[in-house]
């Protein structure tokens, strides 16, 4: 669920009311909770923020955050806890172990399945299909992972403990545990090594069942591969190696070095937006602005200079900053910096008349080296990802139940997936092997039973003796199922029936006189609607919205402010590189040049 980024559409503060629901809702769906507990969890007069986010598949969800840290989040109005809630309240849900090998799978987006699942000797925890359970690793207390129950424990048990246990939704280190403080599992014992398990119960670990799991670990081991070498090679180093405690001293070694590298890290983002916002101010007048440019319209001024001063991996939205408004940070700028004088020269119309050049801010700022360039937009979700290449898309066929008869003699059954170049091919076989060109006329096919019930309309049965050889293949091909194949570079070729649609883009009309540009299908190249949206808002200078498409699973519209038709299409064609004929609405771009 959060194993790649996420968007956050809003982050505000919860309400009077909806703190006391939210608490209710806590103890109703952890009914383990202690009021005290409760209240250390939501305090009544410490700022919570509810955030509401957009992941990387769609799915709307909301966040509750406590002193930067995010405590649950609601799920399809389910309630969740983080890793954060857990390390406090261990014993707040049932728990599953495993080893710590297949923490970097979990973290990855994988689901815990159940021949990874360590058994104790007090049994696995009473859990029915759906309800929210721990994951920790072998001798470590502290949670890793949280998700849902892929099965009842009865189910578990009768099915060998085969198949999937967990369907996963948030991990250590991912996304969600990035957006609080970073910090790593605490130190916890172990329930059963102190001779408890999660329910109270009293377990006793012999040394002879020590000895066994050190066993099932080194065969456990020897069936898993993790990227760099396998497991056992790890094991074999040392089972210490994969232990917790060596991750949370190597994320702590890292973590401190983000910290020395990003001191922005402790500040809030509206701080790190002001920060940003004068610094793209202040390169844009030192390096941008000329004197023969005065007055300067505000909206020009940050439009053409400001933003391409941002740089680059940065966004720069003056929403977000504690300004709110161009015209309040540059009224700052004017009162409190000297540096600007912004006058009405129109009514309504703001414009910066005057600059002074020589103030001791400006001189002494220095142009940073490296600034935001647009460039060919990458499909770079994350680190070392190759750049995007579009999708080799190749039209198919499928044998039919009324064709069947003519691709028996080659064995091909009805479904069976062909290449137009095959069906020629397998068609010229039949005729020739069958002699049924024409002895007059080459060109000619004659048509025999076989033929005619394939190829042949009833209307035709009496009076179609022959047929050309491309009528014969244009039949063939017209009388099978369409398909089509995609292969996206470094993934598996995908085999759908039908053809491929195309990106639709077309405009809407919101509100009075507004109009905003929608973008469908891009999933099916290959193209992250994420990635997409912000090449598009770098492009236009325009917000971007994505939204789920209902009744369409895992695919999500983009929506961009005003009518961006011809933006959209020079982004696809020229660089993603996706042939025209698979776009649609191109023709609804508005006409360049005045009316006459």
């Amino acid at each position: 669920m959060f194993a790649k980024p996420f968007r956050v559409k809003s982050n505000t503060v919860i309400k009077g009311s909806d703190r006391r629901k939210l608490k209710a809702d806590i103890s109703t769906a952890f009914p383990s909770l202690s009021a005290d507990q409760l209240c250390e969890l939501i305090p009544n007069k410490e700022e919570l923020n509810v955030v509401k986010i957009y992941a990387h598949k769609g799915d709307s969800m909301t966040v509750y955050v406590l002193h930067k840290n995010p405590l649950f989040f609601e799920l399809e109005k389910q309630l969740y806890p983080t890793v954060y809630v857990l390390w406090r309240y261990p014993a707040l849900i049932p728990t599953f172990r495993t080893w710590p090998p297949v923490l970097q799978k979990l973290s990855g987006g994988a689901d815990l399945m159940l021949p990874g699942v360590v058994v104790p000797s007090c049994g696995l925890p009473d859990v029915k299909q759906g309800d929210c359970c721990a994951v920790t690793v072998l001798n470590k207390r502290a949670p890793v992972a949280v998700g849902t129950a892929a099965v009842s424990t009865a189910e578990m048990h009768s099915l060998g403990m085969k198949g999937r246990g967990v369907c996963v939704l948030h991990t250590y280190m991912d996304y969600l545990w990035a957006f609080g403080d970073k910090s790593g599992p605490p130190s916890i014992p172990d329930a059963e090594s102190e001779g408890q398990s999660v329910n109270g119960e009293e377990c006793t670990v012999s040394e002879n069942e020590e000895e066994e799991e050190e066993t099932d670990v080194q065969k456990f081991a020897e069936e898993q591969q993790c990227p760099g070498g396998t497991v056992t090679d790890q094991v074999s180093s040392g089972f210490e190696e994969l232990s917790l405690n060596q991750q949370e001293r190597e994320e702590g070694e890292k973590g401190t070095e983000k910290e020395e590298e990003n001191p922005n890290d402790e500040k809030t983002p509206q701080e790190i937006m002001d920060a940003l916002l004068l610094q793209c101010f202040l390169h844009a007048l030192k390096s941008k602005v000329k004197k023969s440019e005065l007055p300067l319209l505000t909206s020009a001024f940050l439009r053409n200079h400001m933003f391409s001063c941002c740089p680059s991996g940065k966004q720069l939205d003056v929403k977000k900053s504690s300004y709110k408004k161009l015209s309040k940070f540059l009224q700052a700028m004017q009162q409190q910096h000297n540096l600007i004088r912004v006058k009405e020269l129109t009514k309504g119309v703001e414009s910066i008349v005057e600059v002074d050049w020589k103030n001791r801010e400006l001189r002494s700022f220095s142009v940073p080296e490296e600034t935001y360039v647009e460039a060919a937009p990458l499909q770079d979700a994350g680190e070392g990802e190759i750049p995007y290449h579009p999708p080799e898309i190749t039209t198919l066929y499928s044998v039919s139940a009324r064709l069947e008869p003519l691709f028996q003699d080659v064995n091909k059954r009805k479904g069976t997936i062909l290449h137009a170049a095959e069906v020629r091919s397998i068609v010229t076989d039949y005729v020739k092997n069958n002699e049924l060109v024409d002895d007059n006329n080459k060109n000619y096919v004659t048509i025999n039973p076989t033929l005619c019930d394939c190829l042949l309309e009833k209307s035709e049965y009496q009076d179609v003796e022959s047929l050309k050889w491309d009528d014969l293949f244009s039949r063939t091909l017209g009388r099978m199922q369409g398909c089509h194949q995609v292969v996206i570079p470094g993934q598996a070729p995908i085999i759908k029936k039908g053809h491929i649609e195309p990106i639709d883009i077309s405009v809407a009309s919101r509100g009075s006189n507004k109009k905003v540009t929608l973008i469908k299908n891009l999933e099916a190249y290959g193209l992250d609607p994420a990635l997409v949206a912000t090449a598009l808002q770098h492009r236009v200078q325009a917000s971007s919205v994505l939204q789920p498409i209902p009744g369409a699973k895992d695919k999500i519209l983009v929506q961009i402010q005003g009518n961006q038709i011809q933006k959209v299409g020079n982004l696809l064609l020229d660089h993603y590189q996706i042939p025209r004929k698979y776009l649609q609405g191109l023709d609804k771009a508005p006409k360049s040049g005045k009316k006459k």
